[in-house]
This record gives structure tokens, C-alpha cells and sequence, in this order.
């Protein structure tokens, strides 16, 4: 799958070149920022007209993931909608893809700054988890009691002129990337973000297969 395994919290991790990352030990898969209707909540509030196809891409690489992993649970890292009426207007073929891919598997939402109330789409919707010795949150808390997961803040890393979506490893914290399209990103060196690091963290660039660099020092 050309991930990248990683010991995080003395948990065995594979960080996967979408974006996702398994966690064998617990057959669960995490995503995060799935931003599932941008297009339509960008047309409805007088914005760009983008091509309405992000959600059914979003969609398609998940139910990859799932089918590569087999992972029989999912857990969506916040913001899984752009906004509530977002995930309220889903197309009908959207709805029933998720239904299919929830078909059979325990599936977690998790609470998001997009997405802060509870919707109908199946699966179980909390402000936070804690499970073994890994806490999944939408946004990283400081401080940072160890262990912590989280997305929100869509980082990406520029390395030789090129800037990919990439996850951020310390000891104590564990950032994913956007999965969605349309999301935009974050340069790891933004004080926003290098500031809830540590200088020995890395960052594992997605793409093709996942690639390990240190994150920069902060000034």
C-alpha cells in the first residue's frame, strides 16, 4: 500500500499515501476533513461555481482505502461536511455510497468546527474519543496530554518546490492531512501549526507513497 508504519503512544500505526491511517490492532480506519459537500455550500452562499464532483472523488478514495485495508471501522476526524446544510443536502447517491460503506462496520463521526450538529447519515456522532491510549479530537488541544489525534488544520509541506498534504508526528501529537478535495492547506511552518510541535517532529508527505522528512525547526 506504499504506507509508512509508524510507533505512536505504543501503537502501531500505517500511515497511508491518501491521507488515511490504519490501525491493525483495532481493524480501524481514520480520516479526517472529508469537506463532503464544498461545492454545493460554496455555489448556495453566492461563491465560484466549482465542477460539483469532489464528493463522489472523496467517496470513491475512502471506499478504496476501506476495501485496501479492510478495516471493519471507520472513524471520521471532524469536519466530514462542509457545513450542516451540507451534509443535509447530499445527493441521493451520495447517501446510499455511505450507507454501503457503512454497511457491516462500526462507524464513528466525530464533532467538527464545520460541522458541529448531529445528522442522519448512520453510524454514531461524538464530540471526542478516547480509546486505548490514543485520544481522537477534531483540534489539537494545548496542552497536549499525550496520545493526542486530530485534523482541522490541513497541513501541507513544501519540499523542493513542491507543497503536499502531509501528516505531523511528534511523541505527544498526531496530525492528519485533509482527505477531501477542495480543502486547500497549511504550511507545516505556519506558526498556527509548527507551534504545537516539537523540533523533533517529522512530517510524513502523501502522494505516491508516503515519504518521511523532519519537520523544519521553528525560528
Amino acid at each position: 500500500m506504499n504506507g509508512q508504519s509508524i510507533l505512536f503512544s505504543g501503537e502501531a500505526l500505517e500511515l497511508l499515501p491518501s491521507g488515511a491511517f490504519y490501525w491493525p490492532s483495532n481493524d480501524l480506519l481514520v480520516v479526517s476533513d472529508l469537506h463532503l459537500g464544498k461545492s454545493e455550500r460554496v455555489a448556495r452562499l453566492g461563491g465560484a461555481l466549482l465542477p460539483p464532483y469532489e464528493t463522489t472523488d472523496t467517496l470513491t478514495r475512502l471506499a478504496a482505502d476501506i476495501d485496501r485495508s479492510g478495516a471493519r471501522n471507520v472513524l471520521c476526524l471532524g469536519d466530514s461536511f462542509d457545513d450542516a446544510a451540507a451534509a443535509v443536502s447530499l445527493e441521493a447517491s451520495h447517501r446510499a455510497t455511505i450507507a454501503t460503506l457503512q454497511a457491516g462496520r462500526k462507524w464513528i463521526w466525530i464533532e467538527g468546527n464545520h460541522d458541529p450538529g448531529v445528522h442522519d447519515l448512520g453510524g454514531s456522532y461524538l464530540a471526542e474519543l478516547r480509546y486505548a491510549s490514543l485520544v481522537f479530537r477534531h483540534i489539537a488541544r494545548t496542552p497536549c496530554e499525550g496520545g493526542e489525534i486530530s485534523g482541522h488544520y490541513h497541513p501541507k509541506a513544501r519540499v523542493r518546490s513542491a507543497s503536499r498534504p502531509c501528516f505531523l508526528v511528534d511523541s505527544k501529537r498526531l496530525m492528519l492531512p485533509a482527505y477531501g478535495c477542495y480543502t486547500g492547506g497549511l504550511n507545516w511552518t505556519s506558526p498556527a501549526i509548527r507551534g504545537l510541535f516539537s523540533d523533533q517532529a517529522t512530517a510524513y508527505l502523501t502522494g505516491q507513497r508516503v515519504l518521511a522528512v523532519p519537520l523544519p525547526v521553528a525560528a
